[in-house]
């Protein structure tokens, strides 16, 4: 029943625009109708009954209540109110006899009994009601706090949701703190492109400047085309003097822009993807341990060809504001184009400098089994959860969990003196339960230092 649902007046406006109805009905729909009504507002059926057969106008009272609080409480109220710093009527009502003794004691309030025992038995709702609206100064936000000076050299915007060329990228950072942010803890920095919603995935430990290049630096690896914008949020992991400085050596022609304060909807691709995607498969579990950092990264693999080579994306065509009417209220209404996955987007571009690689991509996917793909992902997921988190008083070796640390001359040193990192062939790790050795670590040194 929904008795202590519907206010009064909400039980009288839904019956006004039910009586023309129903007095229009013949016997039996009339019954549905009635059925219907009764179990909506929770009235009695002949109580619903008689008010249809009616005027649903709402006559006054014959004898209004007596005011029961005068002057005297409404100002003892807002000298309470302004003491404890204009809070909410729930804060104020458990502690207005406390605070008005207090006040009195301190000739801010003329305290007597009368008063006391008012305050000891008004209600939140009362409460609510008799304070006036709060000042100014109660109603006014902090300001912002100013842009760096890398903010302040960056243009801040957002990307149009109709741009047509691909690696023009969003890019933001989710959290796998748990329940504390105490300590360091792994990171996903995700991309989205914004033509095509194809994505990708990097998680690190930590967001120093050498774990957030080098998942940068392997995430724009992946990608089937060229980087030409990167469109982060404000944030100091992105827009700091050593990635810009990546950005500037190793993609000299990438655009950078950032979306403007307090506004995620700048943001709004890839902060989709950090709930449909991110949060989907992983959840909201703390990891903050090499082995969980790479685990998680060789999901993050088999995620990338997942949502790029089987999930359709939607992509919103037009936004339209529809006002609002007698029987809605206003909405907007956004049309989108028929669902298809990102690499049919990429290839549906008929783009010469995309023909060959498609072609490639195409061939890679009718290999690929969707369904024991699914269970692959679920399966390494299960491995993830099951991982032990961090030992308090053991250090974790963030450069363990590169997939390039020949890029970083420390990481180099650090890793010779390591046997447990895995560093296959290629030179990225993979599946923490392997093992390698440091001449594995040594041979490939050399054999980028020969090429």
């Amino acid at each position: 029943m929904a008795t202590d649902e519907m206010s009064i007046d909400e039980r009288y406006q839904y019956l006004s625009r039910m009586q023309k109805q129903y007095q229009e009905a013949d016997r039996k729909t009339k019954g549905a109708l009635l059925d219907h009504m009764v179990i909506y507002t929770g009235m009695h059926r002949k109580s619903v009954i008689r008010r249809l057969n009616s005027s649903l106008e709402r006559r006054p009272r014959h004898r209004e209540r007596g005011k029961i609080y005068g002057p005297e409480v409404d100002v003892t109220l807002c000298t309470i109110w302004e003491a404890l710093d204009y809070g909410c009527a729930l804060r104020l009502h458990p502690n207005l006899v406390s605070t008005g003794q207090w006040l009195a004691q301190h000739g801010e309030l003329r305290w007597s009994p009368t008063l006391e025992r008012q305050l000891a038995t008004i209600s939140v709702s009362t409460i609510a009601r008799h304070l006036p609206p709060p000042p100014p100064e109660a109603r006014a936000r902090r300001p912002t706090a100013p842009l760096n000076r890398f903010q302040q050299a960056i243009p801040a915007g957002r990307i149009p949701r109709d741009i047509a060329e691909p690696g023009h990228l969003e890019i933001d950072l989710v959290h796998h703190c748990g329940a504390s942010t105490q300590g360091e803890y792994v990171h996903t920095v995700q991309l989205i492109d914004v033509a095509t919603g194809w994505s990708a995935r990097r998680a690190i430990l930590g967001r120093s400047h050498t774990a957030t290049v080098d998942g940068l630096a392997f995430m724009f690896a992946q990608l089937p085309f060229p980087v030409l914008e990167v469109h982060p949020d404000n944030g100091s992991e992105f827009l700091n003097a050593h990635v810009l400085a990546f950005l500037a050596q190793e993609y000299p022609t990438v655009l950078c822009s950032r979306s403007r304060p307090a506004t995620p909807n700048d943001n709004r691709l890839v902060e989709e993807k950090n709930g449909s995607v991110v949060r989907r498969w992983v959840g909201d579990r703390r990891l903050d341990t090499v082995q969980q950092t790479r685990l998680l990264n060789t999901i993050y693999d088999k995620l990338y060809v997942y949502h790029n080579y089987v999930i359709p994306v939607l992509k919103q065509t037009a936004k339209v504001w529809c006002p609002p009417t007698e029987d809605r209220q206003g909405y907007v209404k956004r049309s989108h184009d028929p669902a298809t996955t990102p690499l049919e987007r990429l290839c549906a571009l008929e783009d010469a400098a995309y023909t060959a690689s498609c072609h490639a991509l195409r061939q890679h996917r009718q290999q690929i089994n969707p369904l024991q793909l699914r269970r692959d992902i679920l399966h390494a997921l299960d491995r993830l959860f099951s991982c032990p988190g961090a030992v308090p008083g053991h250090v974790e070796n963030v450069y363990e969990t590169l997939a390039d640390p020949d890029r970083f001359p420390a990481a180099v040193a650090a890793l010779k003196a390591v046997e447990s990192v895995d560093k296959p062939q290629d030179g990225l790790p993979t599946d923490p339960t392997a093992t390698t050795t440091t001449e594995t670590i040594s041979s490939s040194t050399t054999r980028k230092e020969s090429a």
